[in-house]
């Protein structure tokens, strides 16, 4: 039996002034879910632990072990209000503490590592489809300086290195609002909430894997 590519999804877990993230939530809905949708994949959904240490170190061990075809990143960021679809990685970390109150070594993540690495998927492609969804999205150049900067910059790096073009980082908003009805999806104006940013997630899986976009009489809202 031919072995089936695997989809990597990977969320953090709490740190400084976020006790409950909700990118570790995210995750295990958008798995279970895309696993249904996308059967003739394994999906896989995994919490980073947010540590300058531990969380590039487990990512690590995660492209070991999975040997992942597609790997798509969720964050939270407290200036989101939509996805926030990013498209760099750069080499800086800021001084901050972690989730055990450890801080990097310097302001650089690797020394020897380039300033920059680009991020390989359509984001132009994805913001477009996940509006067409009326789901809010938007591009960003700058991922920060804490850790969803730094596990992009190592994921784009173990993915150079095993041949793999498909890696991605989403910022997500750190409240996540409950769905609305669905009697009354279709009349709403562009919201993010738990059933748009699921919605939004398998067509950010389904943009990934080259496949077209769902006719909208075929879109279900969750």
């Amino acid at each position: 039996m031919r072995r089936r590519d695997t989809i990597l999804l990977t969320g953090f877990g709490p740190f400084p002034g976020v006790e409950e993230n909700a990118s570790e939530r995210f995750v295990a809905k958008l798995a279970h879910l895309a696993a249904r949708r996308f059967s003739a994949h394994r999906v896989v959904a995994r919490i980073l632990p947010t540590e300058w240490e531990r969380g590039p170190a487990r990512l690590a061990t995660l492209y070991q072990r999975e040997r992942p075809k597609l790997v798509l990143h969720f964050g939270v960021s407290a200036n989101a209000t939509a996805y926030v679809v990013e498209t760099t990685a750069r080499n800086a970390c800021s001084l901050s503490e972690d989730a055990v109150g450890a801080v990097p070594a310097g302001r650089l993540l690797e020394p020897n590592g380039p300033d920059r690495r680009d991020v390989p998927l359509p984001a132009a492609d994805i913001v477009a489809r996940l509006t067409a969804l009326k789901i809010p999205a938007t591009t960003s150049d700058d991922a920060g300086s804490y850790l969803c900067n730094a596990v992009l910059y190592r994921s784009l790096e173990l993915a150079e290195e095993q041949e793999i073009d498909g890696v991605g980082f989403f910022h997500i908003p750190r409240v996540i609002p409950p769905a609305l009805l669905k009697s009354k999806v279709e009349r709403r104006e562009m919201r993010f909430d738990w059933g748009s940013a699921l919605l939004g997630g398998l067509e950010i899986v389904r943009t990934c894997l080259g496949r077209p976009p769902p006719s909208r009489r075929h879109v279900k809202f969750l």
